[in-house]
């Protein structure tokens, strides 16, 4: 007696292969759950979005996507959730229901504020009945824009947040004991040059990038021994990238006309 795929040829037989995970996304999941130790909940809250954002997340928890996977699964309540997804703009009618979800989740929670109209109020933002974006009512932890984002981008995104609710998880809050004073950083260059050195190099490498180079330069003056001049000089030396050394060449010309005149 044969079986019903002895009977089909070969070649029109789908057999089905077992999905191996790569070995990075394996040490990926690891060690977002390594904290965790459980799955996480994730409550959804539309506060007044055209249910495309809705189909996406639909998506990403089918079989295709299988966001539980990732250990995230949905939630009918808020009061179970770790996760309240907020969609679409936020409108006068959801504006105290999205309140009530968010104060009816336990700490320690997240906030996800999704699709463009979750983030910004997207093209409803100036709407007689929309107050903005998810973030004009409550603070947002993470934000996966998109008009809808991608089941691939929802993903990534609530992989972003299962690491802040690591973070979130072993957080600790310290006090400062009384008559305890904050310590400077650089506290023995002046101030006034100190906020003079990072305002000039913001000027030229952006907020960031510029904030980073003033505490470079800011180093190599407060950990020189002997020459001022002699320290940065080894800093601009040191660097191989000439876009970092003119910045810290422009820096020296200020100290110099700060400190000589």
């Amino acid at each position: 007696m044969h079986t019903v795929l002895e009977q089909v040829p070969e070649r029109l037989q789908a057999i089905p292969t077992r999905i191996e995970l790569d070995e990075s996304i394996q040490k990926a999941k690891a060690a977002l759950l390594n904290d965790i130790k459980r799955s996480v909940y994730i409550y959804r809250v539309d506060c007044g979005g055209c249910n495309a954002c809705e189909i996406e997340i639909f998506a990403t928890i089918t079989p295709v996507f299988d966001a539980e996977r990732f250990g995230i699964k949905n939630t009918p309540s808020p009061r179970h959730a770790d996760i309240l997804v907020f969609t679409g703009a936020v409108t006068r009618a959801m504006r105290l229901p999205a309140m009530r979800a968010y104060e009816g989740a336990p700490d320690p929670k997240l906030v996800v504020s999704y699709g463009a109209c979750g983030c910004t109020g997207g093209i409803f933002h100036d709407n007689y009945c929309v107050w903005g974006g998810t973030d004009q009512i409550l603070p947002v932890d993470v934000y996966i824009p998109g008009c809808p984002p991608s089941p691939a981008q929802t993903i990534y995104g609530f992989a972003m947040t299962l690491g802040m609710l690591g973070q979130k998880l072993h957080h600790k809050e310290t006090i400062e004991a009384p008559g305890e004073l904050a310590r400077l950083a650089y506290a023995d260059i002046p101030y006034a040059l100190r906020t003079e050195i990072e305002h000039e190099a913001r000027l030229m490498s952006g907020y960031l990038q510029g904030h980073d180079l003033a505490d470079d330069f800011l180093k190599a003056l407060s950990s020189s021994n002997g020459s001022v001049i002699a320290s940065v000089d080894d800093l601009i030396a040191g660097t191989d990238d000439p876009r970092r050394a003119e910045v810290y060449a422009d820096l020296k010309e200020l100290l110099l006309k700060k400190v000589i005149g």
